[in-house]
């Protein structure tokens, strides 16, 4: 189980963007996360990822409840969750080779013998080919880069998703293949997904339940996250 109880966080000392939400999502299950742009909901899902040390609350992951964060958590919490985000030219290395940036958390977890074997799975299931394994992000278009970042999130086999505004840049084809990717996974493993965004058809489309913003804390959020 993925439980956030009560979490408040935010950037900026007494000016929290998240109040006192509550949010659960079980294992195999799918939980849209809705609410308009600007609410608080980017800052809750790095929360859920253990990107993000919320100022009040508790975050429990599979009955463990998370008490150090980013770096800091241990490994076996921190690889249970991949997280994909909005903008992935800000979260790619532009250094990188699409095939280097795939295999990042492989090498930074000591797993690098399983390099080859974890990319000739992914690169197929999320629609890449591999004459682009070798160009760098400034060399492939915006859902080429996002079909990477998604194998990038998925190459450690994690418990758990969080994709937050994944599709949000992408035309439609795009889209619809990059959701079939991560429900082909889930299908594979059972893996929990919560996926943040603002487009209800999408997410009702594609999640066992959907969670308006303000249901989680009763407010519409004020800053821009």
């Amino acid at each position: 189980m993925l439980e956030l109880h009560s979490v408040t966080a935010g950037y900026e000392p007494r000016t929290p963007v998240v109040r006192g939400a509550t949010l659960t999502v079980a294992p195999g299950e799918a939980v849209g996360l809705l609410g308009p742009s600007g609410c608080g909901k980017s800052t809750l899902a790095r929360v859920a990822a253990l990107l993000h040390r919320p100022d009040a609350g508790r975050v429990v992951l599979d009955g463990t409840e998370v008490r150090t964060w980013r770096h800091r958590a241990p490994r076996a919490l921190r690889t249970a969750v991949g997280v994909v985000f909005q903008q992935p030219r800000l979260s790619a290395d532009p250094r990188l080779r699409l095939a280097d940036l795939i295999a990042e958390p492989l090498r930074a977890t000591g797993r690098r013998e399983r390099v080859r074997e974890r990319l000739a799975a992914l690169v197929p299931t999320v629609g890449l080919t591999e004459d682009l394994l070798a160009r760098r992000p400034h060399e492939v278009s915006d859902g080429q880069l996002q079909r990477a970042c998604l194998a990038r999130a998925l190459v450690l086999r994690p418990r758990w998703l969080v994709c937050d505004e994944m599709t949000a840049m992408l035309d439609a084809s795009t889209t619809a293949a990059l959701v079939a990717a991560v429900e082909s996974y889930r299908a594979e493993t059972g893996a929990g997904l919560l996926a943040v965004g603002h487009d209800r058809i999408l997410l009702e489309r594609w999640c066992d339940r959907t969670v308006e913003w303000a249901e989680l804390t009763g407010r519409p959020g004020e800053n821009a996250v």
